[in-house]
């Protein structure tokens, strides 16, 4: 419906409409209409014929979007179910930091991700599922059953629906997360200082980077990427990523976000990269190189590289194959629309050795066995 990035239609153009009956649902206006994302007023139960018995299963409610002009009924994925009228308690404590992305057969590249994150702070990792049929399920089962970590997976199958589903991890997620992070699981995010003060790794590591001010007004926290290439690599790196690849570029490209729930929009409009806030409460803090930087593990080795053209997940990024947009950012430089090697890909976008979230990660991460140096994740 909102089919261009940027251009929303008013949402005085539609009402939503609640239930499987068009002709006897229930229709409440729109408060918001941003990208796929539409918020409504509650129905009325009472016109919905639920009783307060009905079980939780049957109240599951259809929704779908309106276009008044057209009197267009646009059907949606989303389901509505009345809020109960005496919530239980959480039984698990909120969670200070959460990190949240949206992955496709990630399996060989989970553990590190976690590993990593959930030592210097991570305290739940929510993962939306676009359609993986690798191993992903096993280990993500073997993660948590190892005790110290909190994994949840959300099928979203959805094709090019990741902001609609960062929207949705916005929302999902507030009862049980204060702050949500969203990177990818080719991204760590480290700071310069900790390679020159950490005696010992700890989980508050990334939250001091938050630094939370004395009012409170702080409501997003943006950290740059810096990308690296295949730094001759020509298959994945038994090691991971961090070990195996520490040749970048020397531009900064792009940031990711770590976000405060509460401080989310209405309209829960992102662009991946960030959202927008209540800007009459909350403001939005961009760190310096200095004091953090997120190493973006991009152009990995061939092999790997070009699983990407499978498709984008962005609602507004051209698919790999789509001859638009040759010069966009989030194309390739060198790279075309088909899956063709470049030659000399082993040696592109090395501009910077760059060795410091390595070192560091092998002194903290690394264990000596008989095979030769491990890292957590390989054990």
């Amino acid at each position: 419906v909102n089919n261009r990035q940027g251009i929303n239609k008013s949402p005085e153009e539609f009402r939503c409409v609640f239930g499987n009956d068009i002709k006897n649902a229930v229709k409440t206006p729109v408060t918001s209409s941003k990208q796929e994302v539409f918020r409504c007023l509650h129905p009325n139960l009472m016109e919905l014929s639920i009783s307060p018995s009905t079980t939780a299963a049957a109240k599951r409610i259809k929704v779908s979007i309106e276009i008044n002009r057209e009197k267009l009924v646009v059907p949606s994925v989303a389901y509505y179910t009345p809020p109960r009228r005496h919530m239980p308690s959480n039984p698990n404590p909120t969670s200070l930091l959460c990190a949240t992305t949206m992955v496709y057969n990630v399996a060989k590249f989970l553990r590190e991700w976690v590993m990593y994150y959930s030592k210097i702070g991570v305290d739940k990792f929510i993962l939306y599922d676009n359609g993986s049929d690798d191993d992903l399920e096993r280990v993500i089962k073997e993660l948590n059953e190892e005790g110290d970590y909190n994994i949840e997976r959300i099928f979203w199958v959805w094709p090019k629906t990741q902001e609609a589903g960062f929207s949705h991890s916005a929302v999902y997620a507030k009862d049980s997360c204060t702050w949500m992070m969203y990177v990818d699981v080719d991204e760590f995010i480290f700071s310069p200082s900790w390679l020159k003060n950490s005696s010992q790794l700890s989980k508050t590591m990334l939250k001091s980077l938050l630094s939370i001010s004395s009012n409170g007004s702080i409501g997003q926290v943006s950290i740059k990427c810096n990308d690296f290439g295949p730094s001759d690599q020509k298959e994945h790196p038994a090691m991971g990523v961090i070990q195996g690849y520490n040749c970048r570029r020397q531009a900064e490209q792009r940031h990711k976000s770590i976000l405060l729930l509460e401080a989310v929009d209405h309209s829960l409009l992102n662009v991946i990269h960030h959202f927008d806030l209540n800007n009459n409460h909350y403001n939005w803090k961009e760190l310096p190189l200095e004091a953090a930087v997120i190493n973006h593990y991009k152009y990995q080795a061939w092999p790997e590289f070009m699983t990407k053209f499978r498709r984008r997940v962005s609602a507004f990024v051209a698919d790999w194959r789509t001859r638009v947009n040759p010069m966009s950012k989030d194309r390739t430089p060198g790279l075309g629309f088909q899956p063709i090697k470049p030659e000399g890909w082993e040696n592109m976008f090395c501009d910077v050795k760059d060795d410091r979230l390595k070192l560091w990660t092998k002194k903290w991460f690394g264990t000596q066995t008989p095979q030769g140096l491990k890292m957590a994740w390989q054990l």
